[in-house]
């Protein structure tokens, strides 16, 4: 027998407190969902490969992650559909021990560091590193993993800007929060703004945020899409016109600091802040998750959800 408390839609987050799918936050936290009528719950599951298969298994109803991690549990896209892009491009920083003394972009003086890297981005990391010609084992790089804090709400880039801080890492792989952090505090260095730089030639375009449902849920529920793009999209705009909002936001669901912080960080990201999954995104998408592996080809592919905008 159904639960009739239960919400219409399970909606889950691998990162909850960052700007990386403020959008998807904001939407259910605004009330853009709900005037669509549908009463959604946010879920932070981390890392996003558990949260991929959490999907699979009907145990969520969307997830907003990067656009390739579907495929840690849709082998070659079968099963699942990206409803609607959150914002563009990938939107991760390498942010190093500001006593390092590593300049932005100075990939070759990479040696003989600890750099942590959640699973799923630490994929987009290691292409990267690759592509920039950095041999991790010659250079003596290691990537590793950050447990989350058991903090109610904290996610994996409060805990890697912790650890930096602690001496436990030497850098890491995370979203804008953890990295505005770590510079605030003197303790970190952005190296590599995967959005806005340039080189590594091709970063920005291996990947995006995104809202992504099964096919099942899709097929059963076929005005979820068209519903769920109409509230991001409000969202979107929302907050590209006022910042501010996202303060609220935070209030409610980070920590102090964090949610003092937000605002700035979503006004720096409203211009990334569209909807548009267009095909040259969707090659850019396949062709970064061939060569990674998570794909037999890099084209032919049917990724994004009829209807979605």
């Amino acid at each position: 027998m159904a639960d009739p408390m239960a919400p219409d839609v399970v909606l889950a987050v691998p990162d909850l407190v960052s700007p990386s799918y403020f959008p998807a936050i904001a939407a259910v936290d605004l009330g853009f969902l709900r005037d669509e009528g549908l009463d959604a719950r946010l879920e932070l599951r981390f890392p996003v490969t558990e949260a991929a298969h959490a999907l699979r298994e009907g145990r969520i109803d969307l997830l907003a992650c990067a656009a390739h991690d579907p495929l840690y549990a849709f082998p070659e896209w079968r099963g699942a559909k990206l409803v609607t892009a959150l914002s563009r491009y990938s939107y991760w920083f390498l942010v190093m021990r500001a006593d390092l003394g590593i300049a932005p972009g100075e990939l070759t003086a990479l040696r003989d560091v600890r750099i942590a890297a959640a699973p799923g981005p630490e994929l987009a990391l290691r292409i990267m590193l690759a592509e920039a010609g950095i041999d991790l084992e010659a250079r003596g790089v290691s990537l590793t993993a950050v447990p989350p804090s058991k903090e109610a709400g904290t996610s994996f880039g409060l805990a890697a800007t912790a650890a930096l801080a602690g001496g436990t890492v030497d850098g890491f792989w995370a979203n804008g929060m953890g990295a505005e952090l770590a510079v605030r505090a003197g303790t970190g260095t952005v190296v590599v703004d995967a959005r806005r730089d340039t080189t590594p030639r091709g970063l920005r375009g291996y990947t995006f945020p995104a809202l992504t449902a099964t096919d099942t849920t899709l097929a059963a529920r076929p005005h979820l899409v068209a519903a769920v793009s109409r509230a991001v999209g409000r969202a979107q705009r929302a907050l590209r016109a006022d910042p501010d909002l996202a303060t609220g936001t935070g209030g409610r669901l980070f920590p102090p600091v964090e949610a003092a912080t937000i605002a700035e960080l979503v006004r720096r990201d409203g211009p990334f802040y569209q909807q548009e999954i267009d095909a040259p995104t969707v090659a850019s998408l396949l062709e970064f998750s061939h060569r990674a592996g998570l794909l037999d080809r890099a084209t032919g592919y049917d990724v994004v959800a009829t209807g979605s905008t």
